[in-house]
Order: structure tokens, then C-alpha cells, then sequence
């Protein structure tokens, strides 16, 4: 099953209509937080949770539309600290095991009994893999896009002047807040300002973290200059928080700990010209799991909102629920 698909063989603009959510909770878990989770499509469809990047970005009604609404039953919810739930921008209990039992808490309080396929991204791709490592018997395959294995390699190239090499006018943009002493580990730096105790200093310097990562993510991508304050602090905060601690992850783990989950379905959905989660990580990744579906699509980068991205993803949506329906016949 470890192909590697040269060609794109979906048309842009294959997007189902965003359903609106049959159910919205607001679930407490421990550490103080309130997470936001919302349930649309067929509420007795198949599972599939979705899982979405930053850390600190939170879902949207854009992630609902790559299921068909009349077989899944979509899944989506807010991580710690951002989106919806609450307390915004909270690192306190704050790391991927606290995410991990997060996601165990809410298959409990949403009944769920059988296994759900994960759908994420980036950092939902990360944390995709760690919690399937963590639970393989709750889940039924994985849908990745753009791989994030969270090691050090990854971190220096977009954080330590990798990805600047291509784009350096917006990295001079997003190293001009910081004294040039303190350049070589722009990370740090950044930490040490976005957990000023001042609200206004942390909102000065969450905007530029914010701007070089949206500046990166797509072909045609623009800083995002406007963005939210609130947002911009909560996504920067929770996003430097996790990097800063290396994912909470230990260096390698996710392909250690491949053997947990290798007789699992994969299918990992990879842009060519990702700036910020380059193609190499999906490519060891793929190589490593021979039951894994690896397909790189050209004219196409990081963002999920890439039109031959999108297309890609509900095409394989797709087949996952038309092998469904095989099975049932059968």
C-alpha cells in the first residue's frame, strides 16, 4: 500500500457543504479547562475525529467539509487553551499527554464504543499519531496532512534559519523584534516575551510569531497581519509553549513507537512545496509504515485550505466511505 502518487487525481473545489452541528458541548477536564466539542453529519455515521494544528489554532466550520455529512459522523473540538474552550491562551496542565487523555475523556462522554478513524494535520498529525500510539485499540485508521513528527531537526529548520534561506524578507521580518544577541534560539526568545506577565507585551510579539507561520503556510499566502489579538496570543503562546518543550514528546518518539500502530491505515496527504512541515518527514514516515499510503501532490504547500490539498482529502474521504459501503454489501 506504500504508494507514492505523482500526479494529482482530484479537481480543486471538491468540497462538501459545511453541516451545521447536531450537538455542541462544553466538557470539563481536569487541570481547569473547558474544552469546545461539536458533532455534525450523520449522528449515526461512521466516527472520525478531527484534530486540528497550531498547537493553538482551533477548529473551524472549513474542517467539516471534507466528509460526506450522510455517512461520517465528524467529530471536532478545541484544544487546551485555545478556540472555544477555555481558560484562551492557558499553558497551565497544558502538554500532548494532557491532550492525549483529552481526547480518551471525550470518546467516554460522547459514548462512543468502536473504533473512529483521525483526521489532522500538522500538529493534528503529530498528535494523531501520539494518541493512536497511546490507545491503537480505539482507532480505525489515519488520515495525515503534512507530517510534524515533532523533533529537532524539524524545529531548527523553520525556528533556526532553514526555512528563512527561502524567504528572507519575512524572516529578518519575524527576527526584527528580537535584540540580535539572542537570534540563535529564536524559540527561547519568543518564550521569554509571550510569557511576559504584561497582556500588551505578549499581544506585541504574538503577532509576528503568527504572521512568519501564515506568511509559510500556503502558495499564495499573505502575513496575516490582521489577525485577531486574542487570537494571535492565544495561538503563539500555546505554539511556543509546545515547541519549547519539544512537544513533550521524546526526541524520535513517534517513529520509535511506530511498531504500536503499524498494522493500522494510513493514508498521508503531503504538499510538495510544504514550507512548514517539509515532505522529508512524511517520506521517513511512509517508508517506515508499509501500511501507508503516502501521496505528495505538486503545485501545493502547507495549508489546509490548498485547493489540491482539499481535493485530495475529500477524494480520499471518499474512498474510505465507498469501501465502506462495499463491505456492508459484501
Amino acid at each position: 500500500m506504500n504508494r507514492l502518487a505523482g500526479q494529482i487525481t482530484a479537481s480543486p473545489g471538491r468540497l462538501y457543504p459545511a453541516a451545521e452541528p447536531f450537538a455542541r458541548h462544553m466538557i470539563e477536564v481536569p487541570g481547569g479547562h473547558r474544552l469546545y466539542v461539536e458533532e455534525c453529519g450523520n449522528p449515526k455515521g461512521r466516527p472520525v475525529l478531527v484534530l486540528h494544528g497550531g498547537p493553538g489554532g482551533g477548529c473551524s466550520p472549513y474542517m467539516r467539509r471534507f466528509f460526506d455529512p450522510a455517512h461520517y459522523r465528524v467529530i471536532l473540538f478545541d484544544q487546551r487553551g485555545c478556540g472555544r474552550s477555555q481558560p484562551t491562551a492557558s499553558v497551565k496542565a497544558n502538554t500532548t499527554q494532557d491532550l492525549i487523555a483529552d481526547i480518551a475523556l471525550i470518546r467516554r462522554r460522547l459514548g462512543m464504543a468502536g473504533r473512529w478513524l483521525l483526521f489532522g494535520g500538522s500538529w493534528g498529525a503529530t498528535l494523531a499519531l501520539a494518541y493512536a500510539q497511546a490507545h491503537p485499540e480505539h482507532v480505525a485508521g489515519l488520515i495525515l496532512r503534512g507530517v510534524f513528527l515533532g523533533t529537532r531537526a524539524e524545529l531548527d529548520w523553520f525556528y533556526g534559519g532553514g526555512a528563512g534561506r527561502f524567504f528572507p524578507d519575512l524572516w529578518a521580518r519575524f527576527q526584527e523584534p528580537i535584540p540580535p544577541a539572542e537570534r540563535g534560539d529564536m524559540i527561547a526568545a519568543y518564550h521569554r516575551r509571550l510569557f511576559d506577565p504584561d497582556l500588551g507585551r505578549q499581544g506585541r510579539y504574538a503577532l509576528p510569531w503568527l504572521m512568519w507561520e501564515n506568511a509559510l503556510a500556503g502558495l499564495q499566502s499573505a502575513p496575516a497581519s490582521g489577525a485577531p489579538t486574542d487570537y494571535a496570543r492565544a495561538f503563539a503562546r500555546l505554539e511556543n509553549h509546545y515547541f519549547h518543550n519539544a512537544c513533550f514528546l521524546d526526541e524520535g518518539q513517534l517513529l520509535r513507537d511506530l511498531d504500536r500502530i503499524r498494522h493500522l491505515p494510513a493514508v498521508i496527504v503531503q504538499g510538495r512545496y510544504d514550507m512548514v512541515c517539509p515532505p522529508v518527514s512524511a517520506w521517513e514516515l511512509a517508508q517506515a509504515w508499509e501500511n501507508c499510503e503516502l501521496i505528495m501532490v505538486p503545485a501545493s504547500g502547507h495549508a489546509l485550505s490548498e485547493p489540491y490539498i482539499s481535493a485530495e482529502l475529500v477524494r480520499v474521504m471518499d474512498g474510505i466511505r465507498d469501501d465502506d459501503h462495499e463491505k456492508e454489501r459484501a
